[in-house]
This record gives C-alpha cells, structure tokens and sequence, in this order.
C-alpha cells in the first residue's frame, strides 16, 4: 500500500477507457460501525479509491454538508485514533487506496511520528492536508518521510503557472484540482475556465489530475472527467449516504465509468 498504489489504481481505470471516481466520505458519520459497510459498498460500486475525511470543529475548507456530517461524526464520538483503529480491522477487505482527509490540528494532537506510523499500519494510501500549504511542507515531511503515503496537493484555479508547476511536481498519488473558488459544496454549473485550467495542470504533471469540489451530477460528473482523469465527489456522496440513497452514488460513479475521453 501506499503513494504508487494510488496512482496505479487510477491509472489502470484510465488506460480502460475510462475515468477514476473518488468519493468523499466522513469517517464515523453517522456512527464508525456503520464504516467498514460503507467502505465494502464504494469498493462494490466501482469507486477507484475513498477519500476519507476525519471530523475536525473547525474544518476551513468545507461547506455546509460536510461540516454537519462532522458534526454527527463527533456527537457519535469518532477520533482519529478510532477511525485508524476501525480502518486497520476492515482493511483486508478493502481492495482500493484509502485516502485519508484531515486538517493538522488533529496530527499534532495525535503526534507526528505517531500519525504517520499508525496510518501507514492501518493501511492509508494518501494524506490530504489542506491546511499545510506547500511551504510548510517541511513541518511533517521528516516524519511523512519515513512512510510510504502520498501527501497530495490541491492546485485552486486562481494558482499562478508557477505555483501550479511546484504543485504538481510535490503531489504524490495524484493532483486534486478544485474546480471553484471557495469551500466545498454541491453547485448547479461548472466552470467556464475549467477547461483551459486542467488542460494546463495535464501539461505540467507526471501523477494523474482528478477534478473536485462542487460536482454533484452524473451530467456534471461526465463534462468534468471527460477533462481530465477523473473526479472527487464531496458534498453529494455525504447526502445522498445519509439518506440512503446508494442507488444514486451508483449511478454517480457510473457516470466516470461511461465518460467519453476527450481526445485533443
């Protein structure tokens, strides 16, 4: 497990003519029992690897969905240390890369050293940070270092061309566009400068470019991973996860699957 077992894993759906779909769940939502189902179902569904997100009581980057389901997350009592505990008991059953999402407030508290031992133990792929920028990097990287995780960076559309080109020479695993401006959240339009932004990001990176933020419809899931390798969907798997409506997830990653490539 580890940094290349993400990018393989969406590689092999690319080279298969289709698109990596990555969904967002938060861990211990609405109970961290409930954790090891939802993981066997993404798998079943078709999901290409699962970005799993640790409840934090200040999560800067997200949107309304996600924070209430951080809320539930935590009055059911879930800590970083029970989700790495649940996930290394569930993890043999668990063919795809685990993601894990968490803002460093909790990795300090848990410790560095120890963080990053037992997240590779408990079979973590990847670590997305979006609180520690590129330049602060080196605060966890001597302990990252000692592991086989993949710290993967977020590129905004607003990122000068040489940020993007230092981006996306550190990303590990592969390279989270966010397609909008601000916090994450189901939107009814995507945007016009997409196109030319991920054109850009493909030119500039050697790991695959997987669009997020915002996407919430198959229609939308298409016109974004026609684009680039795939897509991360947030907010609406969160919902429709929390009203029982896996059908609909179903059709969601379905819609990566059956994107046409976009041949330039």
């Amino acid at each position: 497990m580890g940094k290349k077992q993400i990018q393989d894993a969406i590689e092999k759906v690319v080279s298969n003519g289709q698109k990596a779909f990555i969904p967002y769940i938060m861990a211990g939502d609405p109970g961290l029992e409930n954790l090891k189902d939802q993981l066997l179902f993404l798998q079943e569904a078709g999901a290409t690897a699962v970005e799993l997100g640790i409840p934090f009581s200040d999560p800067v980057a997200d949107g309304p969905t996600i924070q209430e389901a951080g809320k539930r997350a935590l009055e059911s009592g879930t800590t970083l240390k029970k989700v790495l505990e649940t996930l290394k008991l569930c993890r043999g059953d668990i063919h795809i890369p685990v993601v894990l999402m968490t803002y460093i407030n909790p990795v300090f508290k848990y410790g560095l050293q120890r963080f990053f031992k037992d997240s590779e133990e408990a079979g973590v792929d990847g670590l997305i940070i979006p609180d520690v920028p590129l330049e602060q990097r080196p605060l966890i990287e001597a302990n990252m270092n000692q592991t086989d995780l993949a710290l993967i960076q977020l590129v905004t559309l607003t990122s000068p061309i040489e940020r993007i080109e230092r981006l996306a020479k550190a990303s590990e695993g592969f390279l989270y566009a966010v397609t909008v401006t601000g916090i994450t959240g189901a939107r009814s339009a995507v945007s016009e400068k997409l196109e030319s932004f991920l054109y850009t990001l493909k030119k500039h990176s050697s790991v695959p470019v997987l669009a997020g933020f915002g996407i919430s419809t198959p229609e939308q899931v298409k016109e974004v991973a026609s684009l680039g390798d795939g897509v991360i969907v947030g907010s609406r798997i969160v919902d429709l996860l929390h009203q029982g409506k896996r059908e609909d997830i179903r059709q969601l990653i379905q819609a990566a699957a059956n994107t046409e490539v976009n041949v330039d």
